[in-house]
């Protein structure tokens, strides 16, 4: 793996007669500027005040983005780091600045992006004298941080951002650097303070297998009535070779989140999702299986969905501290993801075919008719099908899309087509509302000439909207796709399959095309399938000329189709297959007795169950 880190940027300015000298604060920023930083997120504050100068000195070299939030500067760098692989900068002053930076810097922390957060605060005369907004903050950022230091001298203050920066990197994490306000103007030798040389463009050594554990993986693929591939982003630029590999052995491919995009949706064992955020027929499919593969794969809901029933596990990682993380470990391989199937490839044979693998194609399938029978109807009022269609049909083929969190990363795991073209970017683990408008500004600054995206529900866009304005000045041409239903609909149906009243979950209705013309951004109100050609029209019209455009997409709060609700086991010799009894625990919805019933509930009278399609395929039960 290679590192993202620039050429080195020459930061020395001499003169004849020798060194001279510069602010501490512009010294920080030849540092970063070195690191090939070009731009960073936050908010002024008098205990920022130096490094506000030191910008205003650098302006022609890094680029200051006026955020009206620190945390969606924190999440907008966080969002930087994971769509190019290079550190993301943002900053906060003392006290309150510093408090809301947490939420972005936990959302870094978890996705592993590596992140510098630099934190102002009062003058060293006068710390430690209860001063105005003065505290502590190391012990603030002691568990998001990976390194976190108090500047203690003028002198030092390039030098720890240049080992911030580095820990930054080598722990893919967050770095802190809180800086005594008054330092930054001191006068100190203008020196190389980067330690950036050619040497980080080296690639970085990755374990590799040996024969004996690919031999070991494969004699289980053998004995293996139901394997399936469980792939995560470790996969990384490797998916043609696993689909290659998916055929040779007939095991068909499920995929965390994360690596949606990576192995082609075209292809035709590719089932997609687990759990929730998912296909019907990755579900179903994983359910039944006697054999799990997971090859690069950081699943936060494994405790849940790894426990439904008992299978073999083989993980392979490049962290050996992940083994075992997620589920009792039978075969571990401690590799890279893209070696391990390349050396699959070279010690396996062809398998036979296979009725299962067969009906695996068959139930993706199945389940892609349903999203296309879904996507291609008309609706009045507007329900959400009909917006990914259109998005679709507009997209570049290297557009980039920021998925806020809630509904839309259901749907647009199910909907939005994705190849290994387009970057997209959400917050995975941490799962932080209000990550939507942040990701779209670092996607547009950092890429300035791709198509960007923004989906997001009402409630997640109501938590950062203000940042609308940041669009705004900066010409940022995002369009902005707001799906407001006037209810916290992720979190409605949790509670729908709970013994409870729908509780919380129901918000104010806005007219957030009006909001965004009051901000100086173009807008228009849709309601029905009808009215989203011309929408998008104007959306690309708009964003093509330069300029952001918001669409406010009024859509019902219908409930997608949960196929996490499908359970599976064998009776008596064959497969059977059921609704989890706790579905539509509060009786809000339609009551159902049968899966066809809940099929059809869903408007997918042409799905069929698992067990119809194995029987089809003469798939046999265990003994």
């Amino acid at each position: 793996m290679q590192n993202t880190v620039p050429n080195p940027v020459p930061e020395k300015n001499q003169t004849g007669a020798g060194v001279g000298t510069v602010p501490a604060s512009v010294a920080m920023l030849k540092v970063i500027e070195a690191w090939g930083v070009d731009h960073m997120y936050g908010y002024p504050g008098g205990s920022f005040n130096s490094t506000m100068n030191a910008l205003d000195i650098e302006k022609e070299r890094m680029r200051y983005i006026q955020i009206r939030h620190e945390q969606v500067g924190a999440l907008a760098a966080a969002a930087d780091a994971k769509l190019t692989g290079k550190i993301g900068v943002t900053f906060g002053s003392a006290g309150p600045g510093a408090t809301n930076l947490l939420t972005g810097l936990y959302d870094a922390r978890e996705d592993h992006a590596p992140v510098l957060a630099l934190i102002g605060q009062v003058p060293h005369t006068n710390m430690n004298y209860n001063y105005f907004q003065e505290f502590d903050e190391n012990p603030m950022f002691a568990d998001v941080a990976a390194y976190a230091r108090l500047v203690m001298t003028p002198e030092s203050l390039p030098y720890i951002v240049d080992k911030a920066i580095r820990e930054a990197y080598k722990h893919q994490g967050v770095a802190v650097v809180v800086i005594p306000n008054d330092f930054g103007y001191v006068q100190i030798p203008d020196e190389l303070y980067s330690s950036v040389s050619p040497t980080d463009h080296k690639d970085r050594p990755l374990p590799q297998p040996t024969d004996l554990e690919v031999d070991a993986v494969l004699e289980m693929v053998k004995a293996a009535k139901r394997p399936v591939f469980h792939v995560g982003r470790g996969i990384r630029d490797n998916g043609a070779k696993l689909v290659e590999l998916s055929k040779k052995l007939q095991i068909p491919i499920t995929v965390t989140g994360l690596a949606k995009g990576l192995i082609p949706d075209d292809y035709e064992g590719n089932l997609g999702m687990l759990n929730r955020a998912a296909s019907k027929a990755a579900d179903e499919i994983f359910a039944v299986s006697d054999l799990v593969i997971a090859i690069g794969a950081d699943f936060p809901f494994a405790n849940a969905i790894y426990r439904t029933h008992p299978f073999k596990f083989v993980q392979v990682d490049v962290d050996e501290a992940q083994f075992g993380r997620h589920h009792y470990l039978d075969q571990g391989v401690w590799s890279d993801a893209g070696a391990f199937v390349d050396k699959m490839l070279v010690r396996s044979t062809d398998a036979e075919p296979s009725s299962f693998f067969q009906a695996a194609v068959a139930v993706m399938q199945n389940w892609q008719a349903y999203l296309d029978h879904m996507l291609d109807r008309e609706t009045s009022p507007l329900e959400f099908e009909q917006i990914y269609r259109e998005i679709n049909k507009i997209a570049d083929d290297d557009a980039i899309y920021s998925i806020d969190v809630g509904d839309n990363i259901i749907n647009s795991f199910r909907y939005l087509k994705l190849t290994p073209k387009n970057k997209w970017v959400i917050s995975a683990l941490f799962a932080s509302m209000g990550s939507g408008v942040p990701g779209a500004l670092a996607a547009q600054l950092s890429f300035p000439d791709r198509q960007v995206f923004h989906i997001a529900g009402d409630g997640a866009f109501s938590m950062v909207m203000q940042d609308l304005i940041t669009e705004k000045k900066y010409d940022l041409p995002i369009i902005n796709i707001i799906t407001s239903n006037a209810s916290l609909n992720f979190i409605k149906s949790e509670q729908d399959d709970i013994p409870m009243n729908h509780s919380g979950i129901f918000i104010e209705d806005q007219d957030f095309a009006m909001i965004a013309r009051g901000m100086g951004v173009e807008a228009v109100t849709v309601r029905a399938s009808s009215d989203l050609p011309a929408a998008f029209a104007k959306a690309l019209e708009v964003t093509q000329a330069g300029r952001p455009f918001l669409i406010d997409a009024k859509i019902t709060d219908k409930r997608g189709i949960p196929v996490e609700e499908l359970e599976l086991k064998q009776q008596d010799g064959t497969w059977v297959e059921t609704v989890n009894p706790s579905y539509n625990a509060n009786r809000a919805l339609t009551h159902i007795s049968s899966v066809q019933e809940f099929f059809a509930e869903y408007d997918g009278g042409e799905l069929k169950s698992l067990p119809e399609i194995f029987a089809e395929h003469n798939v046999p039960t265990d003994k």
